[in-house]
C-alpha cells in the first residue's frame, strides 16, 4: 500500500509508482493531509465524492481545503480554500469543471475546478446541509438539512421549491432516483413519499414496514436503474423495497457483529444493466460489507477494526470506491483487486513439476509426494501479494526457509547462485535485485517528512568541502545527508558520511527514496559496530580485519607493522569510502552485487580480500605516503579475483575470528516508519552536541559582538563622515551668504538706477502725451473744417451736375429737332435724286457712280477719323474720372480740388466727331448716319459721366467715415 501526505503541496503527484493493490485490501493509495507547522497536525477528511465519469473525485478537510484528485493523470490539485468545513460535496453537475459545497455557514457555494472561482453562492438554510442530489441531467440539485430541503435550479442557481414540514417530523434524506424524474423524501418517521420533479405532484407513498421487522430508517441507497430501494438504521435488518410494485420485498439480517447500518451503497456492474446485485453495507464496527442482494452471501470486505471507515463513496462506473477513514484519511480502493477472487477462473486440476538439475542427488533429494485433484490457494501472508509457485525440487534441503523468501517472488539462494555463476546481475535488473535483496520498505511518508525538515545546519556549506561540478547532484547529496541526520543525529557529526553516500547517491539520484533507504539499510547491516568508538575510527571492526589478515597473511602484515602501517591506512579508507575512490563504475556495482547477496561480514573480508590481492605492490611500499595512495586511488587490480578471495577467505576464515560470529545477520528496515538508529556512544555525541552548540553560541555571539563593533565603528565613521559634511555645508552656507549679501546690494543699486531711468521715462511719457493730446485736438479740428469744406463742395457739385443735366436736355431736345428736320431734307433730296437719276444718261451714270464712289470712300475715312477722335475723348475724360477717383480714396483727408467746373471747357479743347466744313462735301445719307452716331455716342459718354460720377460720390463717403473714425476713437 502506497502512501501519500499531500502537506502543504497545492499540485502533485498521487502515488509515485505504479499502483500494485493486494486482493486482501485491495488499497491503491492512502491519503492523508498533515500540516508541517510547529505542532503538526493531521487534517481530517469530512467528505468526498466522484464526477461523472469515475476517474476524478474531490475530497474537502475540516478546514475547508477542497482537492480534486484524478486517477487516471495520477494528479492532485487543490482547488479552493473555504476557510470553513464542508458538510457535502457534488461534482456530477452540468458543467463538467464545476461542484458545489455545503459550508458550515448554512450557505452552498459552486466553485470551477480549472478556474477556481467562485461561480454562485447560494443561502436559505437554516441548520447544516448534509446531503446534495444531482438530477441525472445535472441541471436540478436537492439540498438537505435537518428542517427543510430545497429544490435549485443549476442554470440561474435560483431556489425553485423548498419543502417545509412540521418541526416534530425530521427529514432523513430527500433525492432523485437515477435515471428519472422522481424525487424520494424520507422522513423520520419512516414515511417515504415519491414526488414528480417539474410539478412536485405527489406519485406515491410506500406503506409501513411490517412491525415484526420495523426499524427506523436512517440511510437510503437506490440501485442504478432506480427499481429498488434498500433502507437501514439501528439494526442489523435491511429492507429492500421494489419501487415499482411499492411494497417491502426482503429483509436481509446482517451478521451478529452488525448493530447498526451507517451507509449503504451499491456497487454499479458494466453488464447488469443499472440492476445492482452487490450493496455495501457500512456497520458501526468501521467495517463495510460487500453483500448479493439475490443470494445474501458476503463476498468481501474493507476496513477493519483497528482502521475503520467512517463513509465511503463508489465511482459510477464501478472501479473505485473512495473512503473516509476514522483518523481522517483518505483510501482509494481498486474494485477489480478486491473482486480478483471472486472473478477468478477455477483452478488447474494438475500441478506443473520441473524436471531435476543435472547433479547427483540422494535417494531422500528425489522422493516428492504428488496428488492429483483440484489445487487448492495457498494461504496468502498478509501484506503481500497472492502469488501461484510452481514446486520445484530442493537442491540444498534449505529453498524452503522463509529467510531466503524475497519480495516479488525472489529467492536469495537462487539469486547467489546466479551470481557465482556469472559474477554479476543483470545490469537491467540490478536495480530490481538490489532492491528485493535489502527489503526497501519504500516509506513514503516516513521519508516525506525528513526531507521536508529541509536542509540541516551541518550540510548548508557542502559544495565548499565537496565541489561537485553537478548542481543536481550536490543538492541531491545535501538532501540525502540532511534525511540521515534527521534520522539519526549521529551522522551530522559522522565526517566520512558524505564519501560512504555519494556512490549509492550518484547511482540513485533519480529517485532519492530508494537512495536513502539503501544508504540506511548499508548503514544498519553493514556498518554494524562502527560507531561504537566515535569519533574514532571503529577500533572494534579494524581489530577483526586485523585478525583475519593476520591468519591469511601474517607476512603482508608483519610489512604493514614494520612500517608503522595499521589498520586505519590499509583498511578504514577502503570502509569509509565502500571502495569508491579504489574501484571503477563497473568493478563497484560487480562488488555491491556480491555484498549485498551475502552476510555482512562478507564487506570485511572484501578489505583483507582486496590487500592480499596487492601484496606484491604494497610489500615493495616503504613510505607512508606511498601507502596513503595506493589506498586512496584506483590500482591494477582485478575485481574478479578479489572477489573470488573474499568467498575463499569466507570459507576458509576460522569461526572464532570469522566476522560473521560477532556481526549480526541482515535486518531489513521496517515499513511505515524508519527504525530509532542509536548505536553509538549517546554521552560523547551528547557532549559533542554541546561542545558543537556551544561553540557556534559562542561563534555566535562572537558574530554579534563584531557586528555590533563594526556596527559602532561603521556610526562612528558615519558620525565622522556627517560632521564633516555638516562642516562643510556651513561653510558653504557661510559663503553662500555672503553671495547674497554682495548680490543683494548689487540689486539694490540697479534698482535705484532702474527708478530713476522709470522717472524720466515718466516725464517723457507725460511730455509725449500732452503734445499727442494736442495734436489730436488740432487733428479733430482740421477733420471738422475738411468735413464741412467737403460737404461745400458736395453741394456744388450736385449744382454743377444739375445745371449740366439741363443743358445737356436743351441741347438733345435741339439736335433732335435739327435731325428731324434734316431728315425731312434728306428724303427729299433722295427722292429729287431718284428723278436725276432716271432721266440721266449712261455717261453721267457711270461719272456719278465714279463721284458717289469716291464721296462714299471719303465719307468713311472721315467717320471713322471721327470715331477715333471720339474714342480718344471718352478715353481722355474716363482717365482723368478714375484717377480722380484713386487720389481720392488713397488722400480721403486732403481737400478735394474742383474738377467739374470747368468740365465744358475741357470739353470744348477736345477735337469734335463733327466738321461743319466737311459736311457741305458729304452725301446726305451720309450726313445722316454720321449724326445719327454722334447722339448715340452723346448718350453713351452721358451714361459714362454719370457712372464715374456715382463711383466717386461713394469713395467720397467711404473715406470721409475713414477720417471720422480714428478722431471719434481719439476723443
Amino acid at each position: 500500500m502506497q502512501s501519500t501526505d499531500l502537506g502543504n503541496k497545492e499540485s502533485g503527484k498521487i502515488w509515485h509508482r505504479k499502483p500494485s493493490p493486494a486482493t486482501r485490501d485491495g488499497i491503491i493509495v492512502n491519503i492523508i493531509h498533515n500540516t508541517s507547522d510547529y505542532h503538526p497536525k493531521v487534517l481530517r477528511f469530512l467528505n468526498v465524492a466522484f464526477d461523472g465519469t469515475g476517474d476524478c473525485l474531490i475530497a474537502g478537510d475540516h478546514q475547508g481545503n477542497i482537492y480534486v484528485f484524478d486517477l487516471y493523470g495520477n494528479r492532485f490539485n487543490l482547488v479552493q480554500r473555504t476557510a470553513q468545513a464542508c458538510t457535502a460535496l457534488a461534482f456530477n453537475l452540468r458543467r463538467k469543471s464545476e461542484f458545489l459545497v455545503a459550508l458550515a455557514d448554512y450557505s452552498i457555494k459552486c466553485f470551477d475546478t480549472v478556474t477556481k472561482e467562485l461561480v454562485s453562492w447560494m443561502r436559505g438554510h437554516e441548520s447544516s446541509v448534509f446531503s446534495i442530489s444531482v438530477h441525472a441531467s445535472g441541471k436540478y440539485a436537492i439540498t438537505t438539512s435537518s428542517d427543510t430541503a430545497q429544490l435549485w435550479d443549476l442554470d440561474t442557481f435560483q431556489r425553485k421549491r423548498k419543502l417545509n414540514i412540521r418541526q416534530s417530523v425530521g427529514i432523513q434524506k430527500v433525492f432523485f432516483l437515477p435515471l428519472s424524474n422522481t424525487i424520494l423524501s424520507c422522513f423520520k418517521d419512516n414515511s417515504i413519499f415519491a414526488w414528480e420533479c417539474d410539478t412536485l405532484f405527489c406519485k406515491y407513498q410506500l406503506p409501513a414496514p411490517p412491525e415484526s421487522s420495523s426499524i427506523l430508517y436512517k440511510v437510503f441507497a437506490v440501485t442504478r436503474d432506480g427499481r429498488i430501494l434498500a433502507a437501514g438504521g439501528k439494526s442489523n435488518h435491511l429492507h429492500l423495497w421494489c419501487l415499482e410494485a411499492r411494497q417491502l420485498f426482503r429483509i436481509i439480517q446482517m451478521p451478529t457483529k452488525v448493530r447498526a447500518i451507517r451507509h449503504l451503497e451499491f456497487l454499479p456492474d458494466s453488464f447488469d444493466a443499472g440492476s445492482n446485485q452487490v450493496l455495501g453495507v457500512l456497520s458501526q464496527d468501521g467495517i463495510m460489507r460487500f453483500i448479493n442482494i439475490q443470494t445474501c452471501k458476503l463476498l468481501f470486505e474493507i476496513g477493519s477494526l483497528d482502521e475503520g471507515i467512517s463513509s465511503s463513496v463508489i465511482s459510477p462506473h464501478g472501479r473505485y470506491i473512495a473512503s473516509i477513514m476514522e483518523n481522517g484519511s483518505l483510501n482509494i480502493y481498486s474494485v477489480q483487486a478486491l473482486t480478483q477472487e471472486i472473478n477468478k477462473p477455477p483452478l488447474p486440476l494438475v500441478k506443473v513439476i520441473e524436471d531435476l538439475p543435472k547433479k547427483k542427488l540422494s535417494s531422500s533429494d528425489l522422493k516428492m509426494k504428488v496428488t492429483s485433484g483440484r489445487v487448492q490457494q495457498p494461504a496468502k501472508p498478509r501484506g503481500s501479494k497472492i502469488q501461484t509457485r510452481i514446486l520445484k525440487q530442493d537442491l540444498t534441503g534449505d529453498f524452503k526457509s522463509k529467510k531466503n523468501e524475497l519480495p516479488d517472488g525472489l529467492n536469495k539462494k537462487r539469486l547467489q547462485i546466479l551470481l557465482k555463476g556469472y559474477g554479476e546481475y543483470p545490469t537491467k535488473y540490478r536495480m530490481f535485485i538490489w532492491r528485493s535483496l535489502l527489503q526497501l520498505p519504500e516509506n513514503h511518508t516516513a521519508f516525506s517528512s525528513l526531507i521536508d525538515k529541509g536542509t540541516h545546519v551541518t550540510f548548508l556549506n557542502l559544495q565548499k568541502k565537496y565541489p561537485i561540478k553537478s548542481r543536481k547532484l550536490l543538492r541531491v547529496l545535501q538532501r540525502t545527508l540532511s534525511a540521515l541526520a534527521h534520522w539519526s543525529v549521529i551522522f551530522s557529526d559522522t565526517p566520512y558520511l558524505p564519501l560512504l553516500a555519494f556512490p549509492f547517491v550518484k547511482l540513485f539520484q533519480n529517485n532519492q527514496l530508494i537512495c536513502f533507504e539503501v544508504i540506511a539499510t548499508l548503514i544498519i547491516n553493514w556498518c554494524q559496530h562502527w560507531f561504537e568508538y566515535f569519533p574514532n575510527p571503529p577500533i572494534n571492526i579494524l581489530s577483526m580485519i586485523e585478525n583475519v589478515l593476520a591468519f591469511h597473511d601474517k607476512e603482508l602484515l608483519q610489512h604493514f607493522i614494520d612500517h608503522d602501517i595499521t589498520s586505519q591506512l590499509y583498511a578504514w579508507p577502503l570502509l569509509e569510502t565502500v571502495f569508491s575512490e579504489v574501484l571503477t563504475r563497473e568493478e563497484w556495482l560487480k562488488l555491491f552485487d556480491n555484498i549485498f547477496s551475502n552476510h555482512p561480514s562478507f564487506l570485511l573480508m572484501t578489505v583483507v580480500a582486496y590487500n592480499i590481492c596487492s601484496r606484491v605492490p604494497l610489500l615493495n611500499c616503504n613510505l607512508k605516503d606511498d601507502f596513503e595512495f595506493f589506498f586512496h586511488h584506483r590500482n591494477n587490480l582485478d575485481i574478479n579475483v578479489v572477489i573470488r578471495q573474499v568467498y575463499h577467505l569466507m570459507e576458509t576464515t576460522p569461526t572464532d575470528i570469522h566476522p560473521d560470529s560477532m556481526l549480526n545477520v541482515f535486518v531489513a528496515l521496517t515499513k511505515g516508519q524508519y527504525p530509532v538508529f542509536n548505536q553509538y556512544p549517546k554521552f560523547i555525541v551528547d557532549y559533542q552536541t554541546q561542545e558543537r552548540e556551544r561553540i557556534r553560541n559562542d561563534e555566535l555571539d562572537y558574530l554579534r559582538e563584531r557586528q555590533t563593533v563594526e556596527d559602532m565603528q561603521a556610526e562612528a565613521d558615519q558620525q565622522r563622515v556627517e560632521d564633516e559634511a555638516w562642516y562643510q555645508k556651513q561653510e558653504l552656507l557661510r559663503k553662500a551668504e555672503e553671495t547674497r549679501r554682495e548680490m543683494l546690494l548689487q540689486e539694490e543699486e540697479k534698482i535705484i538706477q532702474q527708478r530713476q531711468r522709470l522717472a524720466a521715462v515718466k516725464r517723457e511719457l507725460q511730455v509725449k502725451e500732452m503734445h499727442l493730446q494736442d495734436a489730436a485736438r488740432r487733428r479733430f479740428l482740421k477733420l471738422q473744417q475738411d468735413q464741412q469744406e467737403m460737404e461745400l463742395r458736395r453741394l456744388d457739385d450736385e449744382i454743377g451736375r444739375k445745371n449740366l443735366t439741363e443743358n445737356q436736355a436743351a441741347v438733345a431736345k435741339e439736335m433732335r429737332a435739327d435731325a428731324d428736320a434734316y431728315r425731312r431734307k434728306v428724303d427729299l433730296e433722295e427722292h429729287m435724286f431718284h428723278k436725276l437719276i432716271e432721266a440721266g444718261k449712261t455717261q453721267s451714270q457711270k461719272t456719278q457712280k465714279w463721284k458717289e464712289a469716291e464721296g462714299k470712300e471719303f465719307c468713311l475715312r472721315s467717320a471713322k477719323k471721327a470715331s477715333a477722335l471720339s474714342d480718344a475723348s471718352r478715353k481722355w475724360f474716363l482717365k482723368q474720372e478714375i484717377n480722380a477717383a484713386v487720389e481720392l480714396a488713397e488722400n480721403p483727408c486732403h481737400k478735394e480740388e474742383p474738377r467739374f467746373q470747368n468740365e465744358q471747357e475741357d470739353a470744348s479743347c477736345l477735337p469734335r466727331t463733327s466738321h461743319l466744313n466737311d459736311s457741305s462735301e458729304m452725301h446726305p445719307s451720309t450726313q445722316i448716319s454720321l449724326n445719327r452716331r454722334a447722339v448715340e455716342w452723346d448718350t453713351t459718354e452721358q451714361n459714362l459721366i454719370q457712372k464715374v460720377r456715382n463711383l466717386r460720390q461713394r469713395l467720397t463717403a467711404q473715406a470721409r467715415h475713414r477720417c471720422q473714425t480714428p478722431h471719434l476713437l481719439a476723443a
